[in-house]
């Protein structure tokens, strides 16, 4: 099982990164979790008649914005996209004209759920959990014959992040906020938070991502914040733009 994270900001791009979006790659499938603009960047390394699966955590536009470059990839296996409820009326709307090439004209076969009711659907095994946020959002967990991965993205510190965690071979965890930063009207996480949730779910391994391009300007700000959460959960990393995690079984 690898992963790649092909983008790693929050909010916006800058020269560290582009926006959130990462790939799961396992023997038998594609997993891409979030579409910012990272996305773009996908043909590097999906095989094109693999089964591919897109998970959406939520609309906020980092996490959207790079579906209107769907239109270059050739998914010949087909691209099934699942989110969470209101996910077919938003991509609808925003990945349509006027606003960017329609899905229904792409050259492949594009299908689209919504999680929890759309479950059945999903050929392995995934969870999906409502996370805190200034909006619905996903987090979720594959667990695959490889190894589990986890995935919270957008959210504050909540019980659903710790079971999503538990026992995972890999934490992916946003980290958008500086060491001791908080809030309770914008709930997002920082180094030490992550952490805390990676020790109590006993997770194997945490990658941060999703910096807030606003407060992390380099990649040495990111070597500040994993020195941090380091002291809470040692096995911690924060992720790069092409940064590659093998999970061996």
């Amino acid at each position: 099982m690898r992963i790649t994270f092909l983008g790693t900001n929050g909010w916006y791009d800058t020269p560290t990164g582009n926006t959130v979006c990462i790939l799961l790659e396992t023997r038998e499938y594609q997993i891409i979790m979030d579409a910012g603009n990272g996305i773009y960047k996908l043909d590097q390394y999906v095989v094109a008649d693999k089964r591919t699966y897109l998970f959406l955590s939520h609309f906020h536009l980092d996490h959207i914005i790079g579906l209107h470059t769907l239109n270059k990839f050739h998914f010949d296996g087909g691209l099934w996209i699942f989110g969470p409820k209101g996910t077919k009326d938003a991509l609808g709307t925003i990945i349509n004209v006027p606003f960017s090439w329609p899905l229904t004209r792409l050259q492949y076969q594009v299908e689209i759920g919504e999680l929890p009711d759309d479950q059945g659907i999903v050929p392995f095994r995934v969870q999906s959990l409502p996370l805190r946020h200034s909006s619905l959002t996903l987090g979720y967990r594959f667990e695959m014959d490889e190894g589990v991965v986890a995935y919270c993205p957008d959210t504050g510190y909540c019980e659903n992040t710790i079971a999503l965690a538990e026992n995972a071979n890999l934490l992916i965890a946003e980290c958008a906020f500086r060491p001791g930063q908080e809030s309770e009207e914008w709930p997002h996480l920082n180094p030490e938070t992550a952490a805390r949730i990676a020790k109590e779910a006993s997770a194997k391994s945490l990658a941060l991502v999703h910096f807030d391009a606003s407060l992390y300007k380099t990649l040495e700000d990111r070597r500040q914040a994993e020195k941090v959460a380091r002291t809470v959960f040692p096995d911690t990393t924060a992720s790069f733009d092409g940064m590659q995690i093998e999970i061996l079984q």
